[in-house]
């Protein structure tokens, strides 16, 4: 039975050809999904051994209740611990084995300008400003021209960033720091021993980066971590890292609440970490290639369906010579597993490429990478066996039949026909209406007012969108086991216009639809799950520009609103040049305050922000269930968004208690800290210089005068509360998630440096021309770089932009499902030709031209192409309406449909169904009539 199968797999192997190509598609994003993990991995692997270099880390011994506690400075990510004193680097530095240890802190959200005078842009990798010199090197960097950076005019550039900078060293460029921007002069190049992933690198003075990190740090003495090098120029084994880290713990103060560990062992959560943070990049990888094995297993099955209704006979008389429908059935399976392998093997091969091919791509557009690409074994073996899987899927229905149907009757009948569809039918209507019913129910959920839609809590609590997308899986399941049902009704609505417009092939086409609904409803299946996906997504992306369009043109009052593309902050001095610009009646900045609390707790889901009570009345007009939003902010009040107040149950009138934690100077500290260092330094000179030592009495009081008064500088937290009443709820959907207060109350709570100027709305005067004004305003601003002026269409067009990029993903979803379904439906229509090989040479015969067979296959591919593109919009359009009906209070107020973009997809459907029909005829037509006639 072996050699049969392999017999038959060597014979029908022209008929795998669609098949091995679904199957290789699905299983390259598969095998590339876990290369691509791969690189990443061994990326930020070899990252992070290269920017954490260091052999110690001394940091917080308890872990961090929240994300805030964790600084810029030190090694990255990894879990959170409290804060330690910059000043323990002075004790740490002295313990013997130490070469130096410091508190660098990195700083982000600055803009390196290049040889042009352009900001340099990266595909989506941050800037960094590392604090790097002679006494608190970065060991990782290798100079390969000049050297480190001295005070706040000279900085060190990565070679990535000189390169895209297009600077060398002496040359005069300009850096954006926070506070705006700064004269610098390049100091020197360096390399360090991996890519930075497009990261821009810049090296400053350690004392610059010190300043800016203070600037913007809750405590500016204190740190995450202080990295500790036992040796300048080569890395510790972990042996003796270990062994360093115990000797400065037992030098650490008692009460310092700071603990060494090895830098391995930071590394590793660092890369652990990270890694995680990246871990829906390989799922989404992995949705085409669900898609492609998904719409690849009807292929299959169609294949194989194929094969078995002709070789039935065959199958008949093995039965009746002895075989067992075991026996029968492995035959089939044995093609199966060797159509899995084959499949396999070359999406292996495939996925290897694309990634490959990635890796180049992001390179040439600035993202080198240079982690570890080629395919595990691990990974080869989950692609090959998922191959297989598929392959056995697909087949195992049709293996099935041909096992078990009777040899008199198989042998009896040239082909057997198509079972009934009506239980299908039924079972695939009944799916549907419980999808329906289940988004019915999900709709009364987002609705319902009080207590909820039933008299059953558990029930009310549910989240929405799990009986949504319960009722959408109902509904595409449903629909495509509804599908073969659907193939007359179908086929004789969208053939009427064919069968008028051609009487003769319009009419057999038609009807040769009927023929096999099973296989038909496969095939459509292939173009309904990607045109399903996009058309969700499309309406949901098209109500959210029309939403955000619709807030632009009938809310915001402002002229112009004014962002900034570095993480968001507008310096100071972009704000102070906007307000003195000459057309500027007012100006509105709306300042996130860190670390507010509400009554003792965290609300994750809002964001509290300052703004003048001009906000509401100048800039957005605030629509409310209760108060007046302008004068609740006047009065001293909280004005909070309609979702935040339900989910805290609060109401206008209601008393909460405010507060915020800040680091003020603790002066009592600060003046024992430097009355105790004094007496330190003298009690250190007065023992050199009993010892006879004058030169060591003379380093001791030379190194007391460059000490960094700031290290001396004793801080305490101090927690400032106030109760104050909510003033109004607003049900804008601009102002959603947002909790607002006034400039006074968040001063008098905050310091400023935990206020974060996030958006500027500009009035300008009465009867301003508002085009020379928006010339003088992106005059004001050049200065900054990174701030940018929109006036009201390009503020939409800044959003509709963020909503492409999503859209682009879900073209290239859409992209693979046509690819798929054009093989699919060329599978179909070779295997209906080869089983029609007589009736199409008879209409030949008659004389029917070569013309009207083309054209009666095209109908029947366009047709079949149609019905799944018509039967994915219908349920994909819903889906969309229902998802921005259910989150309407989340910002998408308004439906969209984009009938244009839907007609596209019919068009395309058509277009598809043409190409596809081009092999299967051209082979029908190939064939001599007398052979075909003659032909069983």
């Amino acid at each position: 039975m072996i050699r049969i199968g392999l017999r038959d797999a060597r014979s029908h192997f022209g008929r795998f050809i669609m098949s091995i190509i679904a199957i290789a598609l699905g299983v390259a994003f598969v095998v590339g999904s876990f290369c691509f993990r791969e690189m990443l991995n061994t990326q930020v692997s070899t990252m992070m051994a290269t920017n954490s270099d260091h052999d110690v880390y001394v940091r917080g011994v308890d872990k961090a209740k929240d994300s805030s506690a964790m600084s810029m400075g030190g090694g990255g990510a990894g879990e959170n611990y409290n804060q330690i004193d910059n000043s323990l680097a002075t004790t740490i530095a002295k313990v013997e084995g130490v070469s130096s240890a410091s508190a660098t802190a990195t700083i982000t959200g600055t803009v390196l300008v290049d040889h042009d005078g352009n900001a340099v842009s990266t595909m989506g990798a941050p800037t960094m400003a590392i604090g790097m010199s002679s006494s608190e090197p970065w060991r990782s960097a290798h100079f390969t021209a000049g050297s480190y950076p001295k005070g706040e005019n000279e900085i060190a550039l990565h070679q990535f960033a000189a390169d895209k900078a297009k600077l060398k060293v002496g040359d005069t460029t300009t850096i954006v720091y926070e506070d705006g921007p700064k004269k610098v002069t390049v100091s020197g190049i360096f390399t360090t021993q991996t890519s930075q992933a497009g990261a821009i690198i810049i090296g400053v003075d350690p004392s610059v980066a010190r300043h800016y990190y203070a600037a913007t740090a809750p405590d500016p003495n204190t740190s995450a971590l202080i990295g500790v090098y036992g040796n300048a120029s080569t890395p510790l084994s972990n042996q003796a890292q270990q062994q360093l880290a115990d000797n400065i713990n037992k030098a650490l103060p008692a009460g310092s609440r700071a603990h060494a560990v090895t830098g391995d062992e930071v590394r590793k959560e660092a890369t652990k970490s990270i890694q995680d943070a990246m871990g829906f990049i390989q799922p989404l990888i992995l949705i085409f290639a669900i898609i492609a094995l998904f719409v690849g297993s009807f292929i299959i099955a169609n294949t194989f369906a194929m094969i078995v209704r002709e070789s039935m006979r065959g199958y008949a008389l093995l039965r009746s010579v002895g075989a067992s429908p075991r026996q029968v059935f492995s035959t089939v399976i044995i093609q199966a597993v060797i159509l899995g392998i084959v499949g396999s093997g070359i999406g292996t091969g495939l996925g290897w490429g694309i990634i490959k091919l990635i890796v180049v791509g992001l390179a040439q557009a600035g993202t080198p990478l240079s982690g570890q690409s080629n395919p595990t074994v691990s990974g080869m073996a989950i692609g090959m066996a998922v191959g297989l899987i598929v392959s056995l899927l697909g087949a195992a229905i049709p293996a099935r039949d041909a096992a078990l149907a009777p040899p008199i009757q198989a042998m009896n009948e040239t082909v057997n026909p198509e079972k009934s569809v009506t239980l299908r039918g039924i079972i695939g209507a009944v799916m549907c209406a419980l999808g329906l019913a289940s988004w019915a129910f999900t709709q009364a959920l987002a609705t319902a007012g009080g207590n909820g839609p039933t008299p059953w809590k558990g029930v009310n609590d549910i989240a929405t969108g799990f009986p949504l997308g319960f009722g959408a899986a109902l509904l595409v399941i449903g629909a495509i086991v509804l599908g073969p049902a659907l193939v007359r009704p179908a086929g004789s609505a969208l053939g009427w216009l064919p069968s008028h417009i051609f009487r003769v092939t319009g009419r057999l086409a038609t009807r040769n639809l009927s023929r096999s609904k099973r296989r038909i409803a496969n095939t459509a299946a292939a173009l309904f799950v990607g045109v399903a996906i996009v058309s969700c997504l499309g309406v949901v992306a098209a109500s959210a520009k029309a939403s955000v369009a619709d807030i632009i043109d009938t809310g915001l009052k402002a002229d112009f609103a004014v962002s900034s593309a570095s993480y968001g902050r507008l310096p100071q001095g972009a704000i102070d040049a906007i307000g003195k610009t000459s057309g500027v009646k007012s100006t509105v900045t709306n300042r996130m305050v860190m670390g507010v609390k509400y009554n003792g707790k965290s609300i994750d889901s809002a964001i509290t922000t300052a703004t003048p009570a001009a906000m509401f009345s100048e800039v957005f007009a605030a629509t409310t269930t209760g108060g007046s939003a302008e004068q609740a902010i006047a009065a001293g009040k909280l004005v909070v968004a309609k979702n935040i107040a339900n989910d805290n149950n609060w109401k206008v009138g209601d008393t909460i208690t405010v507060s915020a934690t800040s680091t003020v100077i603790d002066e009592e500290a600060t003046k024992q800290a430097q009355a105790g260092y004094q007496t330190q330094v003298q009690a250190e000179v007065q023992q050199r210089m009993a010892a006879g030592d004058k030169a060591g009495a003379q380093q001791a009081m030379n190194e007391a005068k460059n000490v960094d008064p700031a290290t001396l500088v004793k801080t305490k937290s101090v927690t400032k509360e106030q109760p104050v009443k909510v003033g109004a709820i607003v049900t804008n959907s601009a102002y959603a998630g947002g909790i607002y207060m006034s400039d006074t109350m968040a001063n008098d709570l905050s310091d400023s440096q935990m206020q974060i100027a996030r958006n500027l709305f500009v009035i300008a005067k009465p009867g301003e021309d508002l085009t020379a004004l928006h010339e003088r305003l992106l005059k004001a601003v050049k200065p900054y770089y990174v701030v940018t002026v929109m006036d009201h269409d390009e503020y939409k067009s800044t959003t509709s932009s963020m909503v492409n990029q999503i859209l682009m993903i879900l073209y290239a979803l859409l992209a693979l499902s046509i690819i798929i379904a054009i093989f699919g439906i060329v599978n179909t229509l070779a295997l209906s030709v080869s089983e029609r090989t007589r009736e199409i040479g008879l209409l030949r015969a008659i004389g029917t031209s070569r013309g009207q067979v083309r054209g009666m296959l095209a109908i029947e591919a366009v047709i079949i192409s149609v019905f799944g593109t018509l039967l994915g919009l219908l349920i994909g359009t819903g889906a969309g309406a229902m998802i921005r009906s259910v989150y309407k209070s989340s910002g998408l107020e308004k439906l969209s449909i984009p009938w244009s973009q839907l007609v596209i997809f019919l068009v395309l459907a058509v277009v598809v169904g043409l190409i596809a029909s081009v092999s299967p005829a051209s082979r029908a037509l190939k064939k001599p009539v007398l052979d075909a006639v003659s032909s069983e």
